[in-house]
């Protein structure tokens, strides 16, 4: 007896952190702690095609895998939760961002090649470049106003807005030419963002624009020392170009004519945005594509028909759940309680397992779960009948319950490996929902062995240590009772 009540101890403490965890993780979305995938929480859904380029005319999966390697870096920098990158077929990658319901900015920064060239102004062109500069700045300033409405007319009239956005394509158009006049007066780059270790941001001390902060290697840093002494005191000008555009042209003082800017670390001053800053960072740290990238598809989920697909899920598992109780309850009684118990909490460690390991909730999961939940009960039953044979033979009541979870075992066990080895399958060889299906599938059935194994026969055991619970009409009825058990 005082072996059940250890038992019964541990899984009430289990139960009471299980509990607590739940309702105090530090995770969005539910009360219960989930998160959830991008078809319970709404979001973004971009499809990606890798491009051949230069001499390779034909994209293999090593070549797909890198430009993923790449696409996972820039999707962590960006600090979007949750958010899932598959391949699909030979050329193709889909990225899911749960709860980013604007994926123009995540578009750009995944689309973008990110090569970061530095070089130096070529000799000569002094005037040029500046005429260029003046041209530059006036250009972007002018696209600004542009994509500012007025104080007098803050909501202009829609015959209104279609000058304007024509006036800001003509801007935009010259602003890309005016950059590609600059580039054309630098000299071919010597240094270039592979031999970059790491990149940052940091606000400007007077201002309220950012730069960006970049880290060589040893041999980067010696690049940038020889490059700059090259132009130090010479009015010619180093432009860190990005993909073919200019953003930032910085000025080397005489001071640094002996030895170059040394220390292996610089400044990218473009008075970007703490957004454009953090965009450049993420890109930067996560390196150039190898292959470029075109978007094909995007696609939102709004988050209404998010929170339709959570209500109708829960809906479908507690209608289930009822049913199931009301038939265990009314088919195996007393047993039939305490299952409906141990069904319970094999819920609520259900859910603790997935806040803590985490899993992302998606619809595929939820069947999972579910799928793993009549499982459970199923060894339940398994366990029931045999108590019940047992009975109906004339065995003792605690005899019957012992012998009946004691024959009930191999045939639970087998089940159970066999449903486990089929979600090791599906989450090795599937991708996206289908290994989030596996998972919560998996957890359960891992779960699902202590909770009909240890759950159910603890409760068991602890009933029967009262006397007025000790009835055999509790778990067979009167016809079925055999005459000689007493």
């Amino acid at each position: 007896m005082a072996r059940q009540q250890g038992w019964f101890a541990l899984i009430l403490a289990l139960a009471i952190a299980a509990g607590a965890l739940l309702f105090s993780w530090n995770t969005p979305i539910t009360p219960l702690g989930q998160r959830l995938g991008l078809d319970l929480r709404g979001g973004s859904q971009l499809t990606l095609q890798v491009q051949p380029a230069g001499a390779i005319t034909t994209v293999r999966k090593e070549q797909l895998d890198a430009v993923k390697d790449v696409l996972d870096r820039r999707i962590n920098g960006l600090g979007v939760a949750e958010s899932t990158l598959q391949t699909v077929g030979d050329d193709q990658l889909v990225l899911q961002l749960p709860g980013e319901q604007d994926p123009t900015r995540a578009a750009t920064v995944l689309g973008t090649t990110a090569l970061l060239e530095f070089r130096a102004q070529k000799p000569g062109t002094e005037q040029r470049m500046q005429e260029l500069l003046t041209l530059k700045r006036q250009a972007t300033a002018l696209l600004i106003r542009l994509g500012q409405p007025s104080q007098s007319d803050p909501d202009p009239e829609p015959n209104q807005t279609e000058p304007k956005q024509a006036d800001r394509d003509q801007v935009q158009a010259d602003l890309q030419r005016i950059n590609a006049d600059i580039v054309a007066l630098y000299e071919p780059a010597s240094l270039s963002g592979k031999d970059l270790v790491t990149a940052g941001r940091q606000q400007q001390q007077s201002g309220s624009g950012w730069d960006v902060t970049l880290s060589f290697n040893k041999e980067g840093g010696d690049k940038f020392a020889q490059l700059t002494q090259s132009i130090a005191g010479t009015g010619r000008l180093l432009g860190i170009v990005l993909d073919g555009r200019s953003i930032s042209e910085a000025s080397v003082g005489p001071e640094f004519q002996a030895a170059g800017i040394t220390g292996g670390s610089a400044s990218i001053t473009g008075n970007f945005s703490a957004e454009e800053a953090r965009d450049l960072e993420v890109q930067l740290r996560g390196g150039s594509l190898p292959l470029p990238v075109k978007i094909l598809e995007v696609r939102t989920i709004g988050p209404s028909l998010g929170a339709e697909n959570i209500r109708t899920s829960l809906l479908a598992a507690l209608t289930g759940l009822l049913l199931v109780a009301v038939f265990m309850v009314v088919v195996y009684r007393l047993a039939g309680v305490v299952a409906v118990v141990a069904l319970s909490l094999y819920g609520l460690f259900n859910l603790a397992a997935y806040a803590l390991i985490p899993v992302t909730m998606t619809l595929p999961g939820i069947a999972g779960f579910i799928l793993s939940l009549g499982m459970a009960v199923d060894a339940n039953v398994l366990i029931f009948e045999r108590i019940k044979e047992e009975l109906r033979e004339g065995n003792t009541l605690i005899r019957s319950i012992d012998t009946g979870f004691s024959l009930a075992f191999s045939s639970i066990v087998d089940g159970q490996v066999t449903t486990l080895i089929s979600c090791i399958a599906l989450f090795a060889l599937g991708t996206g929902f289908v290994k989030g299906f596996a998972v919560t599938l998996g957890i359960g059935v891992l779960l699902s062995l202590f909770s009909a194994l240890t759950c159910t026969r603890t409760l068991l055991r602890v009933l029967m240590s009262y006397p007025a619970l000790r009835r055999i009409d509790y778990f067979l009825p009167l016809a079925q009772r055999p005459e000689r058990v007493a």
